[in-house]
C-alpha cells in the first residue's frame, strides 16, 4: 500500500513519452513525470520516490527529496501569503500550503517557521501546522516503546522560546523545554541538536539537558579544577553555593555537575569545601 506524504519504493509499469507509470497497487497507475526519471530507468525496475497530489489532487511521483514528509517537523521558510494562507518552501515544484487555521499568529513573507506535515483530512492534501501542540504530545507516556527516561538521547528542533526556557520537537513525536539554567550555547530557533532527558515532571512535561555527564566526564571536570587550583593560588571563591550563571561562565556544565565534581574532589580529601570558597586541602 502507497503512503502519500511519504518515500516509496515502487515498480516500474510503463514508460512513455511524459514519463513512467508506476504500480501504485490499489492507488492504481502513478505518474512519473520525465523531467524526474534518471535515464537508466527500466520497465520492471524499482525506484524510490516521494508521493504528493497535483495541482488536479492527482497522486503523483517524484525524486526530488522534500524538506519535510508527513509526521516530520522542519523550519521552512515562507515564499507567498494570499488569501488562502501561507505558502512555505519545502523542496518540490508546488509549494506546502500553511492555512490560517494552523498558525499561532500570522506570518509574512521571507518568514521562517517550524511545522509539522499532516494529511488534512477534509482535502486529502498534505498541508503544514505551526500549531504544534495540536499534533505532538506534550506529556510523556509511562510505559511502550515511546517513553522516555532520563538520559536518553533524542534529537531536538528548536521551535520557540518562553520565560522558562526554548522550546523543542523532539523526535517528531513530542514537546520538551529546554531551561536556561541547562543552555550552555548560543540557542538559534530552527536549529537541530542532540539532546538528552534530563526529567520528566510529575504531569509527564518533559525537560531537556544538552549534555549528561559520565563519570570519565565527570573526573575530567574534577582534574581541571584541581589543576586550576594547584596553578594558581588554591582558592577558588566558585563554590557548590555559586549561581547556575556563575558556574557556566566559568566550566560550561551545569551547577549539578560542578557540584558532583568538587564533591568527588572533596571525597578524596584533594580540596576542603568552605561556605565562600574551596581551596587545596593541606
Amino acid at each position: 500500500m502507497v503512503k502519500l506524504g511519504q518515500h516509496n519504493h515502487l515498480t516500474v509499469k510503463n514508460i512513455l513519452t511524459m514519463g513512467a507509470t508506476l504500480d501504485g497497487d490499489n492507488s492504481g497507475d502513478i505518474l512519473l513525470p520525465r523531467k524526474h526519471m534518471p535515464d537508466s530507468l527500466q520497465v520492471g525496475s524499482q525506484i524510490e520516490v516521494f508521493l504528493y497530489l497535483d495541482s488536479d489532487g492527482l497522486l503523483t511521483a517524484t525524486t526530488e527529496k522534500p524538506k519535510i514528509t508527513v509526521g516530520q517537523c522542519a523550519y521552512l521558510k515562507v515564499i507567498e501569503v494570499n488569501e488562502v494562507g501561507a505558502f512555505l518552501d519545502w523542496g518540490l515544484p508546488k509549494d506546502l500550503l500553511l492555512p490560517y487555521s494552523e498558525q499561532p499568529k500570522p506570518l509574512r513573507a521571507g518568514m521562517h517557521k517550524v511545522v509539522c506535515a499532516y494529511i488534512d483530512k477534509a482535502s486529502k492534501r498534505i498541508v503544514a501546522s505551526a500549531r504544534l501542540d495540536k499534533h505532538l504530545q506534550e506529556y510523556n507516556v509511562t510505559a511502550g516503546d515511546g517513553a522516555f527516561k532520563p538520559g536518553d538521547a533524542v534529537d531536538a528542533l528548536f521551535c520557540g522560546h518562553s520565560e522558562l526556557g526554548y522550546k523543542a520537537v523532539i523526535n517528531n513525536t513530542h514537546l520538551a523545554l529546554l531551561h536556561h539554567s541547562d543552555v550552555y550555547k548560543n540557542i538559534k530557533i530552527g536549529q537541530q541538536l542532540q539532546a538528552y532527558i534530563k526529567s520528566i515532571n510529575a504531569d509527564g512535561k518533559i525537560n531537556l539537558t544538552l549534555h549528561i555527564p559520565n563519570k570519565a566526564q565527570l573526573g575530567d571536570l574534577a582534574s581541571q579544577i584541581l589543576a586550576e587550583l594547584e596553578a594558581g593560588s588554591g582558592v577558588s571563591f566558585l563554590t557548590d553555593k555559586s549561581s547556575p550563571e556563575e558556574i557556566k561562565l566559568k566550566w560550561h556544565v551545569s551547577k549539578g555537575s560542578y557540584k558532583k565534581a568538587i564533591g568527588a574532589l572533596y571525597k578524596q580529601r584533594k580540596i576542603e569545601i568552605h561556605k565562600d570558597h574551596i581551596k587545596l586541602a593541606e
